[in-house]
This record gives C-alpha cells, structure tokens and sequence, in this order.
C-alpha cells in the first residue's frame, strides 16, 4: 500500500522531464509558428549584424540561470528583482526588443500557443544560420518561468570573463555540459564584441599567453586610463562571420578575453579541441550544433509547469 502511495504521489507530480521536447511540436497547433520567428529575427539581423551574437548570448544567459525559461525576459517589478539588472547581465546582455518582436509576430498567427523560451532557443539558432552558422533541429515545447532568478545570475551560474579554465568547467558540468561542449559553445565569441573593461587587464598585465603585436593593436581602443565602454570585435579577422576563426586565434595567443585564452595553451584537454576545430571547421559545426541543442535541455518546464506568457516581459 505504502508503494501504491508513492507511485500515485510521483503521477501527480508536474512533468520536468525533457521527452516532452521535440522539433515537431508546434507543426499541428501552430505550423507557421518556427517560419514566423525565423523571419522576424532575420529582419532583426540584416538591420544590425552584431545582434547574431546578441541573440545567442542571451540563450546562453537564459540557460543557464534556472533553465531554459525565459527568465531573463521579464523586467523588475516591486516585488521581483530582474536578471537583466544582475551583474553579466545589465548594460551588457541585448536582443530583448528582438525577442519582443518575435514573440508579437506569433502572437499574431498563434495566440497564446508558443512560449517566450523557445522563440530565445530558435532566435538563436536562426541568429548563427543567418551568419554562416550550421542550422539544426531546435527542440521546442519549453514554457516560460513565472519568475525571475536574479539572485542565481549574481552567485556564479553566469561565466566571468576572468574565468579559469577549472571554473569554467565546473561551472558547464553543474548543467550537465562536458568539455567539449564548452569549448564548442565558446566557440560563438566568432561574432560579436566586447567592452575594454572586460579585457583591459589583459593587454596591461604584461602576460604571456597573449600576443604583442594583438596586444598592442587592442590598446588603441582601450587605453590604459578610460575608455571602458569601448567596443572591439572578439575576432578582429571575420567579426560577422560565423566560421572557426576563434580557435585559430586562440593558437596564435589571440583570443580577445582572458575565458577565451584559458582555452588554449596550458596543456589541458581543451588545447587538442581547440587545435581539432581550428583545422576542421565541418566538426566545429557539428559540435557546436549538438551542445546548443544539448544546453537547450537544462531544466525546461514542460507540460502543465510554467505558463505562456502573453508578453515576454511580464508574467501573465
């Protein structure tokens, strides 16, 4: 009887479980609903190139605090802090108003019916398409938080640009994500740009895991008093271009942040990965693909858990 009791008590729990995932299911209750979000984000990205990289760092940022949710979406109220105000997060994390925009477009074909969560997981992926990026099979069926975890994204779920190599990898196996898969995701730092203070330690620290010539060339647009808020491309070669440039600047001591760097040149597992995607960019995409569609397993609500929110920013 007492065994009876706890199967019931397991049956009635609310399903977290990943099965429920799957590329086809939006094709019966809103078919047009993937074309929809894809158009709206390529409109996005042939209005602003760098949003490609905007996009897939805000999966990566909703990912991996409390899951795959759309937590980071929702704006502060009185009583709930926001995670786009959390430290990685604040001046610094972009695309919400994309996000907003896609999630109208569906709306207007499907109300009610596709999640915040997945437009961020789709975005993503149409967001690398459109820029020479592989294109895979999104997994879809996630539904939104009703809350945000802002307290989570300040404790050290979200990488620093001063991470070691152990801190990053620690930090990709408490999501269930292994070496490979860090690496391989590191790899979008192919597009986008960073703020000199999140590298000016690094070209004034007379370290040895960086190249001079690299060095001084960064300096120009950060000098060593002000200037912080500067931008510079991470891959100075194709910064718009979705390619595996990133690993063979990594080789040559280029890598623009001091997480990227860590990657490559200490003898650790990750140097023969990055010396692999740097001669086989067919395996880079692959990869790449395949981590992304793993990350977009951590904790997703499913089934009755979670809502769908009418907008992104709120909770209904």
């Amino acid at each position: 009887m007492a065994i009876f009791k706890i199967i019931v008590l397991l049956l009635s729990l609310p399903c977290f479980c990943q099965a429920q995932l799957s590329p086809t299911f939006y094709d019966q209750i809103c078919p047009n609903a993937l074309s929809t979000i894809r158009s709206s984000i390529r409109t996005a990205i042939s209005r602003e190139r760098r949003m490609a990289a905007s996009l897939i760092r805000l999966h990566f940022h909703d990912c991996f605090v409390n899951g795959c949710d759309a937590s980071v979406m929702l704006v502060a109220t009185p009583t709930m802090e926001s995670e786009r105000d959390s430290v990685a997060n604040f001046q610094s994390a972009r695309g919400f108003e994309v996000i907003d925009q896609a999630k109208s477009a569906v709306e207007s074909v499907c109300p009610g019916v596709v999640s915040c969560a997945d437009i961020i997981a789709v975005a993503a992926r149409d967001a690398s398409e459109y820029v020479g990026g592989p294109r895979y099979a999104v997994k879809v069926g996630r539904r939104d938080s009703t809350t945000a975890f802002r307290a989570i994204a300040d404790s050290g779920d979200l990488p620093s640009f001063r991470a070691s190599l152990d801190d990053l990898s620690d930090l990709f196996l408490r999501k269930g994500l292994n070496t490979r898969d860090l690496v391989a995701l590191s790899g979008a730092h192919t597009l986008g740009q960073a703020t000199c203070v999140t590298f000016k330690e690094r070209l004034y620290d007379n370290s040895s895991d960086i190249d001079a010539g690299f060095s001084s060339t960064r300096k120009r647009r950060c000098p060593v008093n002000g200037g912080d808020t500067n931008l510079a491309p991470l891959d100075q070669v194709t910064p718009n271009s979705f390619d595996n440039n990133y690993y063979r600047n990594l080789m040559q001591k280029k890598g623009l942040l001091a997480s990227d760097q860590v990657l490559f040149g200490s003898g650790a597992s990750t140097d023969s990965i990055v010396s692999e995607y740097s001669r086989n960019p067919s395996r880079f995409a692959s990869d790449y693909a395949a981590a992304m569609i793993k990350m977009g397993d951590i904790q997703t609500l499913t089934g009755s858990a979670g809502q769908i929110r009418r907008i992104c920013t709120a909770v209904n």
